[in-house]
């Protein structure tokens, strides 16, 4: 099992700038892909970026070049740094972990941590 709980969520003026942080317990040398994913008001949780232990990293479309996710080499804290926020990045983002190389899909996935861009 792994728990995860992000932390590092606010208020930001457009333009600014934001880390929002995960942090993982339980059995994190399983864990083998790590990411982040948001759900906008009235909108389906999507992924922002994600990186796995082969090396793969993959960002959205609307992330490249603005948002970077890093890790530390322990693998139990993930970041997500993101660049000239906008309004409409206002989202609850969360951090999803797996175990499974095959399986595609999330198992883990924290509580979530609140974006709010303002203009």
């Amino acid at each position: 099992q792994v728990q995860l709980v992000e932390s590092g969520g606010g208020l930001v003026q457009a333009g600014e700038s934001l880390n929002v942080s995960c942090t993982a317990s339980g059995s994190v040398t399983s864990i083998y892909a790590m990411g982040w994913y948001r759900q906008a008001p009235g909108k389906e949780r999507e992924l922002v970026a994600e990186t796995d232990r082969d090396g793969r990293t993959n960002y959205a479309l609307s992330a490249e070049g603005r948002f970077t996710i890093s890790r530390d080499n322990a693998w139990d804290m993930w970041s997500l740094r993101m660049l000239s926020l906008k309004p409409g990045n206002t989202a609850i983002y969360y951090c999803p972990a797996r175990v499974e190389r095959v399986v595609a899909s999330y198992a883990y996935w924290g509580q979530g941590t609140q974006v709010t861009g303002s203009s």
